[in-house]
């Protein structure tokens, strides 16, 4: 049975967790736009930061064989995206998604909030979702 959207995207958000990705932001988009119905946006510090939550993202997503449908800026790793439809992971260097701040082109949308803290980094899902 495939994943849902919505857990999907929790997915993603929890992968790039594991790979210390900053500000994990889940956006449910749903009824806003026909782009997506959720967008993930998380931070490295650097680019080599970037490729490896991106790339993280990826090989977690193909162990469920799950494969994006495009991916776009893998070659300079400021800003990665991943496209799995419904969802869109975007993985930003710290000062491009500031100078870019999809949040707040989409301050509309609902946050569905990651914690943190529940996060296992040895692989174990301990998380907690707050709608």
């Amino acid at each position: 049975m495939p994943l849902k959207s919505k857990d999907l995207a929790i997915q993603a958000a929890e992968a790039a967790l594991k790979k210390k990705a900053l500000d994990v932001t889940v956006l449910d988009l749903s009824g806003l736009t026909v782009i997506a119905d959720y967008f993930v946006i998380c931070s490295g510090d650097s680019t080599t930061q970037v490729k490896a939550v991106a790339e993280f993202i990826e090989q977690e997503f193909a162990k469920k064989r799950i494969r994006p449908l495009g991916v776009e800026g893998a070659a300079h790793s400021h800003w990665i995206l991943l496209d799995y439809g419904d969802v869109i992971i975007h993985v930003f260097e710290k000062e491009t998604r500031a100078d870019y701040n999809l949040e707040k082109l989409r301050m509309d949308a609902k946050v569905i909030e990651i914690d943190e803290d529940k996060i296992d980094m040895a692989g174990k899902n301990k998380r907690a979702i707050h709608p």
